[in-house]
């Protein structure tokens, strides 16, 4: 393991000490009341929404967003490409109420519901796109919402994703342990959604892909850091008889 990383799984560690006896929050709950300040809480992030946004390709006209809270990737995507159709799906109603209120006046459809249930049709959009949502699931929970995404866009069309991975597999599975400790000490059933991150590491997220049907699936790069990667997967647009 390089020193980085050594260093990196050391902090974590001190942090899951420090934070041993802190309550498992919901998901809605967790993002619900923090709402008002979210904007500017993500606002770090806004070379990675501007880079999201240029990578999708210029034809793109019907656009899925899953988990896309108050669309801070949509403010960009928007200015981009002004008359784009997007779908927005997130499971909290006052990060929808507050994307509604920026952007009224754009041609968007926004569902509140947990993304593993909805329906996103098939081979319906030109691109899909998550931003720092996926990094709370199991590999077997996270690959069902990679097939349902390849099952919605058309041949050609592309899933680009910005999150959170897990640097080492040790951090992966330090996470994935310290999440489930917490489930049972305060009861909470493992289909409710909590807010702990559980990343995978990097060669977990693009295998998952790949099992999902994408083609292709490509490491764009890291803007600043080594854990929050830009990839691209693509649905093949060869039809093979």
């Amino acid at each position: 393991m390089e020193p980085k990383e050594m260093e990196f799984l050391d902090g974590l560690k001190g942090w899951l000490e420090e934070t041993k006896d802190t309550k498992l929050e919901e998901m809605d709950q967790f993002f619900s009341i923090r709402v008002d300040g979210y904007d500017e809480h993500m606002s770090p992030w806004k070379d990675y929404y501007k880079w999201m946004s240029e990578i999708i390709p210029e034809n793109a006209k019907e656009l899925l967003d899953i988990g896309c809270g108050t669309g801070l990737e949509l403010d960009y995507i928007f200015k981009r490409f002004p008359n784009i159709k997007v779908t927005g799906i997130d499971l909290s109603k006052t990060m929808l109420n507050e994307l509604d209120r920026k952007h009224a006046d754009k041609n968007i459809s926004l569902i509140c519901q947990d993304y593993f249930i909805a329906n996103y049709g098939m081979e319906y959009f030109d691109v899909a796109v998550s931003f720092q949502t996926l990094h709370h699931f199991k590999q077997e929970k996270k690959i069902l919402i990679f097939q349902k995404l390849y099952d919605s866009l058309k041949n050609g069309g592309c899933y680009i994703e910005c999150d959170y991975i897990a640097t080492t597999q040790e951090q992966e599975d330090l996470l994935f342990a310290e999440c489930a400790r917490r489930r049972e000490r305060d009861k909470i059933p493992e289909d409710m959604f909590v807010h702990f991150d559980t990343p995978l590491t990097l060669e977990h997220e693009i295998n998952l892909m790949k099992q999902a049907g994408f083609e292709k699936v490509e490491l764009m790069g890291y803007i600043g850091d080594d854990h929050t990667p830009m990839i691209v997967a693509t649905k093949n647009s060869v039809t093979v008889n």
